[in-house]
C-alpha cells in the first residue's frame, strides 16, 4: 500500500537542525522539498530547540536557502521558556540568561530585567545553546540556583548536529550546572509538550488548520515529543538518530512514519504489509523465523527494508534484545 504521507494532514511542523540543515549548510533536497509544500498551499512551520538566535534570523538562513518562512511560524524554546518562566517567578522580575541574543530577546519581551550575574540576585536563570557560552556564564548561574532562583532550561539536547560532525549541545551545558547544584531544571522544549502545543495553537489560530504531521531527526526529543503530545511523527534519516537506534526504540519514541530524507514527503509512502514471514515494504521484505530479523527480498540498507523491519521488531512478542537482527539492517 502507498500514499504520500502529507495527505492525511493539512499543515507541516518541522525541526530544523539535522532536517532542514546542518550548521550553515542545507541537508540536500531539503529546500526544495519545503518551499515545494508551500507552494502547494500546505502551512508549513518549524519547531526549534535552538534558542540562541531570534525567529527573523532564522527566516532569513532558510530564505539563503530558498525557503520562505514567516518568523511568526518559527516556534523556538526560548519562547516557550519564557511563558513557563512566567508561572514561576512574578512580572519584571530579575533573570539571569545563559544563552544567546536570540533568548535573550524573549526574556526582554516577557517583561523580565536581564541580570549578568548571581550578585544582583535574580529570581531565575535561564539557559540556552549559544556557541559562545563559557565557564563564567555557567558559575554565575550555578551560584545564583544555589541561592535559590528558579532553574528552567530550554532544552536538555545532548548533541547538536553542525557540518563537520557532531557537536555538544546544551544538554551538556545543563548538565555541567546540575552537577554543580545538585538538582534538575525544568525544561521548556522537546521532548516536553508545551513547545508542540505552541505550535499547534498558533498554526490553528493563522491558518484554520487542525491535523499536523510533526518531521524530526532525533528520536530522544522530537518523535518522543511530538508522540507525547499526540502529533503523528515523522524521523528523517539525515540527523542524529541512526538505524539501530531505531529499531531499537521502545513504544512511546517509536515514529509513525521514516523518510530518508524530505524530498520522500513528496514520493509515495510504502507502509509495510504483513507477510506470512514478516513485512514488505516496497521492494523490501524483512522475516522473523524464530528469533531472527532477516532481510529475505531487497537491499537490507535501503529504507524500505528499515522500515519492514521496524514492524517486524515492533509486533514481536520478544524484545529487541532477544532477538538476532540481520546486521546489515543497521550497520
Amino acid at each position: 500500500m502507498t500514499a504520500k504521507v502529507w495527505d492525511l494532514f493539512d499543515f507541516v511542523l518541522s525541526d530544523l537542525d539535522g532536517v532542514v540543515y546542518e550548521g550553515a549548510n542545507a541537508i540536500a533536497e531539503a529546500p526544495h522539498a519545503l518551499e515545494k509544500l508551500r507552494n502547494m498551499g500546505v502551512p508549513v512551520g518549524y519547531v526549534t530547540n535552538n534558542s540562541s538566535r531570534k525567529a527573523s534570523v532564522i527566516a532569513e538562513q532558510l530564505a539563503g536557502f530558498g525557503v520562505i518562512s514567516d518568523p511568526e511560524d518559527i516556534i523556538g524554546s526560548g519562547q516557550t521558556g519564557v511563558e513557563l518562566l512566567s508561572t514561576l517567578i512574578p512580572a519584571g522580575s530579575k533573570v539571569l540568561v545563559v544563552g544567546g541574543e536570540g533568548l535573550r530577546d524573549w526574556v526582554t519581551r516577557g517583561g523580565f530585567e536581564l541580570v549578568e550575574d548571581a550578585r544582583a540576585h535574580p529570581a531565575a536563570v535561564i539557559q540556552g545553546f549559544a556557541p559562545d557560552v563559557s565557564w563564567r556564564d555557567l558559575a554565575e548561574a550555578a551560584f545564583a540556583i544555589q541561592a535559590g532562583a528558579k532553574w528552567v532550561a530550554t532544552n536538555s539536547d545532548w548533541t547538536l548536529p553542525q557540518e563537520r560532525g557532531l557537536a555538544p549541545g546544551n544538554g551538556t551545558l545543563v548538565s555541567a550546572v546540575h552537577t554543580a547544584v545538585g538538582q534538575l531544571p525544568l525544561v521548556a522544549g522537546k521532548p516536553e509538550t508545551p513547545i508542540f502545543d505552541m505550535a499547534v495553537r498558533r498554526f490553528s489560530s493563522r491558518y484554520g488548520v487542525s491535523s499536523p504531521l510533526f518531521i524530526g531527526d532525533r528520536i530522544d526529543t522530537d518523535i518522543t515529543g511530538a508522540n507525547k503530545a499526540g502529533l503523528a511523527s515523522v524521523l528523517v534519516m539525515t540527523g542524529v538518530s541512526t538505524r539501530k537506534e531505531v529499531l531499537g526504540m521502545r513504544p512511546e519514541g517509536r515514529p509513525r512514519y521514516i523518510i530518508g530524507s524530505l524530498a520522500e514527503l513528496l514520493e509515495d509512502y510504502a507502509y509495510p504489509v504483513q507477510t506470512k514471514h514478516g513485512f514488505r515494504s516496497g521492494n523490501a521484505e524483512v522475516h522473523l523465523r524464530k528469533n531472527r530479523v532477516t532481510v529475505a527480498e531487497g537491499d537490507p540498507t535501503s529504507i524500505d527494508a528499515l522500515r519492514a523491519a521496524c514492524a517486524v521488531v515492533y509486533t514481536s512478542s520478544t524484545p529487541i534484545y532477544g532477538l538476532d537482527v540481520e546486521p546489515a539492517l543497521y550497520e
